[in-house]
């Protein structure tokens, strides 16, 4: 019987991952609680982003839809690589360093990271801990604090990313369910711009565009009057790419 090579992780090249999510009023990133793999009793209360060395056998893209497979148990998640992070002092806190101690055969190793970021509907999975983390949580994006190593530098690269590309692809509607409201839209991209979006204003524009249908479908279970619900016409979103579509 022949015995397959084993699969070793590459000591100086990682992937981290931010995980965006949308609950319908906050943007949410998904972190995890890092652990020892050979002693669960060791962990401290650091949060980071989901993320793993690279395997020898793996390029970074399939890399990173390990990691998010290993969260979400599915594939085909939206995901885009964002850069490279590697400061010689982005693994100096003194928190890291007592875990790289525990966890590292040689913990002084220069990392090297690659950034990406996703797109779910929170609605459509269910997140578990992996291989890497003992508990994973949500955090609103303006409640997440600090995080361990580098990852608020990531975080944010992700975010300033999320925000150039939301002009130019449908980006967002991953976030959504199929059917929507208006007012989900814009409390989506408001939260994604920082509240800086005129809800009128964004509303009309919206409208105009083309690429909303209308669906004989209203809102359900509120305690105010049912709103009409909208779904994404993907093929005309080109069309108002074209014409320059700004939404505020």
């Amino acid at each position: 019987m022949v015995q397959k090579n084993p699969i070793i992780s590459n000591p100086n090249v990682s992937v981290d991952c931010v995980v965006f999510g949308f609950d319908g009023a906050d943007l949410k990133v998904l972190l995890v609680e890092r652990y020892r793999r050979d002693n669960l009793d060791f962990q401290d209360d650091t949060l980071v982003l989901p993320g793993d060395l690279i395997n020898n056998n793996e390029d970074l893209n399939e890399a990173a839809s390990r990691v998010l497979y290993d969260l979400t148990g599915l594939t085909k998640i939206f995901l885009q690589q964002i850069g490279a992070f590697g400061s010689p002092k982005r693994l100096s806190k003194p928190k890291d360093i007592a875990w790289l101690d525990a966890v590292r055969m040689n913990p002084e190793a220069r990392v090297i990271t690659i950034g990406y970021y996703a797109l779910i509907n929170i609605k459509n999975y269910k997140v578990r801990p992996s291989s890497f983390a003992k508990h994973v949580v949500w955090r609103g994006y303006n409640e997440v604090g600090e995080l361990g190593f580098d990852h608020n530098d990531i975080l944010e690269k992700a975010i300033h990313n999320l925000r150039d590309q939301l002009y130019r692809e449908p980006i967002g509607f991953e976030l959504l369910p199929s059917h929507f409201s208006l007012h989900q839209l814009y409390s989506l991209y408001n939260e994604i711009m920082g509240g800086e979006i005129d809800r009128r204003n964004f509303r009309r524009r919206m409208l105009k565009t083309g690429f909303l249908k209308e669906t004989e479908e209203y809102q359900e279970g509120v305690p105010h009057k049912p709103a009409r619900l909208y779904t994404f016409i993907p093929e005309e979103f080109e069309n108002a790419s074209k014409n320059n579509f700004k939404f505020y």
